[in-house]
């Protein structure tokens, strides 16, 4: 019985030394989660447009991916924004939800972007294309000089067209899509000044019906090429895929799987480098300010030729001979 008085004491001891002289635990600090970048992207047509929205939309896709995901960047979107309240009423929505980066992909957005702005001082806007950011330190401004694949386009189109006559299908006559005709203009100039290009402005960028008539009015003119720029082309790809014989160039995204035997090449629109940048920017405390252009040199403007269209030797020379000159700065191409 002493015994076990003895062992009990001599146990209570060694606790008591233990719960005294032993260094205390702590459970490690939990790291907090590091909150996602969040984007709000609206535009003026769909994602799938196989035009101006769609080069934008997958673009953010693309940059989120490499980013890690969801987790890392939080994509927010509105599409077919044709009508500018819509899209100013957007604008300003999203940022009020606290979105740090608001995307108003359409240069009839400008005056929006302008307006809201103001209000959210600690929100990135970016839009385009145009490069006026307002004097604002929270507007980016960015656009692409779609003249210089305009003009490689030219150069293929005037090798290839036998009767001499192309067609030219366009929205309204500003921004890129003037400057991508412009372009496409001198590069048929380069090769054959007496070819006839013959130019159509529906005065819409998101009515097909237009867009598929003006090109029919081409082709009964004789035109065995056309090419043309927006959403709705759509129509115009449709009408010469109708026709069978006509080739089409594309411009912003990649459109050969519209017509896959008729698409020559499109000129694409690369947006990830001038997004990575912005989000560069943002993350060291910058938030506008600043204007991109999307060119050839820099990688934002890209050439890609259709694999399913037989492209003769001497047309394809020619046309990476155009682009070398134009990164080179031996051509000048005039927006």
């Amino acid at each position: 019985m002493k015994s076990k008085s003895l062992f009990v004491v001599v146990l209570m001891l060694a606790v008591l030394a233990s719960a005294c002289g032993a260094p205390a635990t702590t459970a490690a600090p939990t790291a907090a989660p590091v909150k996602p970048v969040r984007i709000a992207l609206i535009m003026p047509s769909a994602t799938t447009d196989l035009a101006f929205s769609q080069s934008m939309y997958s673009a953010v896709k693309a940059v989120q991916a490499e980013m890690g995901g969801e987790s890392a960047l939080e994509l927010k979107y509105s599409e077919n924004m044709f009508k500018v309240p819509d899209a100013a009423a957007a604008i300003r929505d999203y940022a009020s939800q606290g979105f740090d980066i608001v995307i108003a992909h359409g240069s009839q957005y400008g005056a929006s972007v302008e307006e809201v702005a103001k209000d959210f001082p600690n929100v990135t806007f970016a839009w385009g294309t145009d490069v006026n950011t307002f004097g604002l330190p929270n507007v980016y401004a960015y656009t692409a000089a779609a003249e210089q694949g305009g003009y490689v386009n030219g150069v293929m189109a005037a090798m290839l067209t036998k009767s001499k006559t192309i067609g030219v299908t366009g929205p309204v006559e500003v921004g890129d899509a003037k400057t991508y005709i412009d372009g496409f203009v001198q590069g048929v100039a380069s090769v054959d000044a007496n070819i006839k290009v013959s130019k159509t402005w529906t005065g819409s960028f998101s009515d097909v019906a237009l867009m598929t008539e003006a090109a029919k009015t081409h082709i009964a003119a004789g035109a065995d090429v056309l090419t043309g720029s927006s959403q709705s082309v759509v129509g115009s790809i449709g009408a010469a895929k109708d026709n069978g014989a006509v080739l089409w160039f594309g411009t912003q995204a990649d459109q050969s799987s519209l017509a896959p035997a008729l698409v020559v090449s499109s000129q694409v629109y690369d947006w990830t480098g001038m997004l990575k940048d912005i989000l560069s920017k943002r993350k060291a405390g910058v938030l506008g300010g600043d204007k991109y252009v999307l060119q050839l040199k820099n990688d934002g403007l890209k050439i890609t030729f259709n694999s399913g269209y037989a492209l003769p030797t001497d047309v394809k020379a020619a046309a990476d001979k155009a682009v070398a000159d134009i990164k080179a700065g031996t051509v000048t191409v005039n927006p």
